[in-house]
């Protein structure tokens, strides 16, 4: 397996394209890429046509997908509120197929067409990027985790644009402006994923006894903020402070592991309080029975967790880190970090500078826990593993 990246900053697009596109070539050292993903910064969102003709004649990629995206990532560099476009291409030994999914809402809801997921048989790897403003990527990944053999998927949403109508997404040779195009990757890919939520747990863990849609009514049999304030009391003031500024809770992922530490829980924001009935309002649908944890969330946890993770799973891959696409969020970044290009640089370190590519998301999709969830403030990311041949 081969992979290549490339990255460019230059202001024209077609000078862009052109420098990144035959940058990832190069790397790929002769052999015809099976897979190009194209991301670009919104500086590029008028001249899309003539971007994806450049890559496509540079590179000649079999099949392609992308979008525009708020911020770029390419090798060890994010390039926030600049002109970029990274380019990334993998010669995989079997084919890819790409698709193109929509959303049509009707009167009992709504219904998710132009791809088909397999019930049945060996779970397969999709990677996806999806308009946040016409298509619901959680409904259907709650679907995807209800087949037999659920799918595993990666990528996240696009952020280039700022209403409906203006993401633009790329499609093999096409731009699209709404529902979601993707990769079905072949099982040779050696794909391993991994998805860093950079939160880490306080307090004590409780049982819900009590709960409707995404409120949280009863913890313990007591009420949700009479549990808080006794894990906050346990905090130093920093951590108050942080709690203050962005409370989350964790559900536990696997309730038959003995304990529960850091990555496992899937990680959702508190969004609101009821000081009358000490009631919260989460980002996400809590049933009763499920064991939850308060987190909390700062640069030196994502930073330590995201390294902690990474060197957890180089240790164990089947082969060579050939390549990686990287998901992170639009709230990470220097929004998050004290210094530019961490995320990029933390994961082109570890995997010792295989060809990587990636943008800001305003969502990021991942499995935890053998699940697929769209997530917040995450670093969702794909690695391609060379397996040595048998």
């Amino acid at each position: 397996m081969k992979t290549g990246a490339g990255l460019s900053t230059a202001d024209d697009t077609r000078t862009a394209a052109t420098e990144a596109s035959r940058a990832a070539a190069d790397a790929l050292a002769g052999n015809s890429a099976s897979l190009a993903v194209l991301f670009a910064s919104p500086h590029h969102t008028a001249w899309a046509p003539e971007l994806l003709d450049v890559v496509l004649e540079v590179a000649s990629p079999q099949h392609l997908i992308g979008c525009i995206g708020e911020s770029v990532v390419g090798g060890d560099r994010e390039v926030e509120g600049e002109p970029a476009i990274s380019v990334w291409l993998g010669a995989f030994p079997e084919p890819v197929e790409t698709f193109h999914m929509t959303y049509l809402r009707t009167e009992s809801g709504g219904v998710f067409g132009g791809w088909t997921f397999p019930r049945e048989g060996e779970p397969a790897t999709h990677l996806l990027v999806a308009d946040p403003f016409s298509f619901p990527a959680d409904g259907l990944l709650r679907h995807l985790n209800d087949l037999p053999s659920p799918p595993v998927v990666v990528g996240g949403m696009a952020s280039g644009g700022s209403g409906p109508g203006e993401t633009a997404l790329f499609l093999d040779d096409r731009v699209v402006h709404e529902g979601a195009v993707g990769v079905r990757l072949p099982a040779s890919a050696g794909l391993t994923t991994l998805v860093s939520q950079g939160c880490r747990p306080f307090g004590a863990s409780f049982v819900v006894t009590r709960a409707r849609e995404n409120f949280l009514l009863e913890l313990g049999g007591r009420p949700p903020l009479e549990r808080l304030e006794e894990a906050l009391s346990s905090l130093s003031k920093a951590d108050r402070e942080l709690a203050a500024n962005g409370l989350h809770v964790g559900r536990v992922i696997d309730e038959y592991k003995s304990e529960h530490g850091q990555g496992d829980f899937l990680i959702r924001g508190v969004l609101g309080v009821d000081p009358d009935s000490g009631a919260l309002a989460v980002g996400d649908r809590i049933e009763v029975g499920d064991s939850i944890r308060f987190h909390v969330r700062d640069a030196a946890t994502a930073d330590d967790e995201l390294r902690s993770l990474l060197q957890e799973e180089v240790s164990v891959l089947p082969g060579r880190a050939a390549g990686a696409l990287l998901f992170t969020c639009n709230g990470r970044g220097t929004r998050l970090f004290p210094e530019p290009d961490h995320d990029a640089r933390v994961v082109s370190s570890a995997l010792g500078g295989a060809a990587l590519a990636g943008f800001f998301c305003a969502g990021e999709f991942g499995p935890v826990g053998g699940r697929n969830f769209l997530h917040g403030f995450t670093a969702s990311l794909a690695i391609f593993v060379d397996r040595p041949r048998a």
